[in-house]
């Protein structure tokens, strides 16, 4: 959410980086930024501030899961010093386009635009190249980026790695372009180690400069490059050169290097500290020792983990933003719009968090791992097993993984430090490190309460299987479930506006085993070990599921719809999503059901399938609930405007005076 900044004020980010900026008075707003478009009206050159309403154009290659997690942390960093309005331009796959389109529809970053190229579309430009890159063919692509960015869009632009870290303002690399003289056509910074010095014989390096040039920060005079034929020129030079030295090791920085030394007139070199590399052989020191540094460039295959004197250091810098609250970076510091209104004084709303969920964005990161899931003959009847979670629920993920061989689709509630643990406790877990067929999604916290619903659509929007199981983290399935329902689904086989209800039980010992079947279950029951979820404080949730004919059901059964139901339910992955409206605690499960029942879906209860509660200390929202007379009023009222959507959306009317509030309790 924007919010006006007073003239001739400060403002001061409450961070552990204080960062400061002033607003004068004279400030003339010039550039006018909307979701999907950027307009911008030049500033006089006169104009003292000129440079911060230009629009500074920047490129990316962005071609992985990794490559998506440096982007977002390499953005933390660039947008806490910059001002000016950006216009991204990133060549990515189809994975990273999705993932990326996602992070800038939901980040809302000030004054900032995006366009996406498909990198199928230049991937013949440098196939032929021989190349030994551990990158691949997707090091060379950073030289595509001047045929394909039009003119009439921008006459320069930067292009830089994904693993950088910023510690300065990029508007003063872009003023760089200022110093270029007549000729001058590419800025890049001189490679800081000894390779292209050839002092290791048993690499053979293409030709270059003197100690060469590092590819990681890249200055583009698109007009030069276009009246010197660039898609022509980098070729014919690079043929020659690999007739004689072979494949490149560097990728685009040896073909860089061969145009720059054989057209050494085209060469601007930018300052060292505007790319300080920490690669295993790097001589920085000599940089950082004089300059103070204004990116950091991790270009060694280690990435942080690469080994140097001063590595404590600069992962440090890193880590501070790592760990950065995204959201802080919403607020707009200056406005280039002359429009830009005043603040309106807000209107009191007592249930402000609910209504804000209609408008609002949570910042969200899609498959921050990898994600491979082989869809096998009977794929017409996989499932993938759907739930969201916060921090405190993480250890969950390694004993669902024991019950459940399927695809998972988990969406992660966290802070940007939580983030940053979830993924560690991940890539070091020995049961989930090598699970690749688990796709991890990261919802970031803003705003009092859990957007519950919120979450569960991301899970929900992103699996690859026909079918769903829709559930929570803190049940756990009975041994062989995956393959239980996938026979039940290939059996029904027209599963349109049906959905398979598995029937959920509990226990209230931590250590409990899980029953291996529907018999040593009854035992159980018997024995009163476990018993029917919520049998004891909340008898309508899963009443109609008809506990006592399951118990000697062996074949499927339909039972009908009553208020306040909220099964665990296998229903087509297109189904309806559940209503963002519903936060925190109370209804968010039982209105999706509720809409479900409005479109006429049938209920079948599974008669050998069965999930199991396993207990956990009561969220902060129940407590809310609990204690809150508005949280409770707030909720009321919501749940009366749903009601009057599903009559208008559907024609069904429901009686809410059947319906209670003692509900999805978990």
């Amino acid at each position: 959410m924007n919010f006006v900044i007073p003239y001739n004020s400060v403002y001061k980010d409450l961070s552990s980086n204080n960062k400061l900026a002033y607003i004068s008075k004279e400030d003339d707003s010039q550039w006018i930024g909307q979701k999907n478009t950027l307009t911008f009206k030049e500033p006089e050159k006169n104009n003292p501030l000129h440079d911060k309403c230009e629009i500074i154009h920047i490129g990316f290659v962005c071609s992985g899961y990794r490559s998506n997690l440096y982007l977002h942390t390499l953005l933390k960093s660039l947008f806490f010093y910059n001002i000016n309005p950006i216009h991204f331009h990133i060549m990515v796959n189809k994975v990273s386009e999705k993932v990326l389109k996602t992070l800038f529809n939901t980040w809302n970053l000030p004054q900032s635009n995006a366009t996406f190229y498909d990198i199928n579309d230049f991937i013949q430009d440098v196939r032929w190249v021989p190349n030994s890159h551990y990158s691949g063919i997707f090091g060379l692509l950073k030289l595509v980026f001047p045929k394909i960015i039009p003119l009439n869009v921008t006459k320069k632009i930067i292009v830089l790695d994904t693993d950088l870290t910023f510690v300065g303002d990029i508007v003063e690399l872009w003023r760089l372009f200022e110093k270029f003289n007549n000729k001058q056509t590419i800025g890049i910074v001189e490679n800081q180690s000894d390779y292209y010095l050839g002092k290791n014989t048993k690499i053979k390096p293409w030709p270059a400069s003197g100690r060469g040039f590092n590819s990681g920060v890249l200055l583009y005079n698109l007009e030069r490059l276009k009246k010197l034929d660039w898609p022509n020129l980098w070729p014919s030079v690079a043929k020659k050169v690999a007739i004689i030295y072979g494949s490149t090791r560097l990728g685009d920085q040896d073909i860089i290097n061969a145009v720059l030394l054989q057209h050494t007139d085209l060469l601007y070199q930018v300052p060292c500290y505007w790319n300080t590399q920490l690669s295993d052989h790097a001589l920085s020191y000599n940089c950082y020792n004089k300059f103070r540094i204004k990116v950091v460039h991790w270009n060694s295959p280690k990435k942080t983990h690469v080994v140097n004197k001063d590595g404590d250091y600069f992962r440090t810098l890193h880590q501070t933003f790592v760990e950065y609250n995204g959201n802080l970076l919403r607020r707009q510091l200056y406005y280039c719009n002359t429009t830009q209104d005043a603040a309106n004084e807000p209107q009191i709303d007592l249930c402000s968090e609910f209504h804000r969920a209609k408008t609002s964005q949570w910042r969200t990161l899609l498959f921050f791992r990898e994600y491979q899931h082989s869809l096998e003959e009977n794929a017409k009847n996989d499932v993938t097993f759907v739930a969201q979670l916060s921090y405190d629920r993480l250890q969950m993920v390694e004993e669902l993984v024991k019950y459940w061989q399927g695809p998972i689709s988990l969406t992660f509630y966290v802070t940007d430090p939580e983030f940053q643990q979830c993924y560690s406790f991940i890539e070091n877990s020995e049961l989930l490190q090598d699970r690749t067929n688990i796709a991890y999604h990261a919802v970031f916290k803003d705003g009092e309460y859990h957007p519950i619903n919120i979450l569960r659509n991301v899970g929900l929007r992103n699996v690859d299987t026909p079918f769903v199981f829709l559930a929570d983290i803190d049940f756990l399935p009975m041994k062989g479930l995956y393959s239980v329902l996938k026979s039940h689904l290939n059996s029904i086989r027209d599963m349109k506006a049906k959905a398979l209800i598995v029937p959920a039980f509990e226990t209230q010992r931590y250590r409990s085993r899980i029953p291996k079947n529907k018999a040593l279950l009854l035992g159980m029951w018997e024995k009163k070990s476990v018993f029917p979820f919520r049998s004891d404080v909340w008898v309508a949730g899963h009443a109609p599921t008809n506990y006592t004919k399951w118990k000697s059901a062996i074949a499927p059964y339909k039972v009908k719809w009553e208020p306040d139901f909220e099964p665990y339910i296998v229903v087509s992955s297109d189904v309806t999503e559940y209503d963002n409206r519903f936060m925190g605690f109370g209804w968010n499960k039982v209105s999706h059901i509720m809409e479900l029942e409005a479109q006429g879906f049938q209920w079948i209860v599974l008669p050998n399938a069965f999930i199991i509660h396993k207990p956990h200390a009561p969220s902060y929202d129940i407590a809310k609930f609990r204690t809150s007379p508005v949280y409770r009023m707030c909720l009321q009222n919501l749940k009366e405007e749903f009601i009057k959507d599903l009559d208008k959306k559907y024609g069904r009317l429901f009686d809410n005076k059947n319906t209670s509030f003692l509900l999805d309790i978990k």
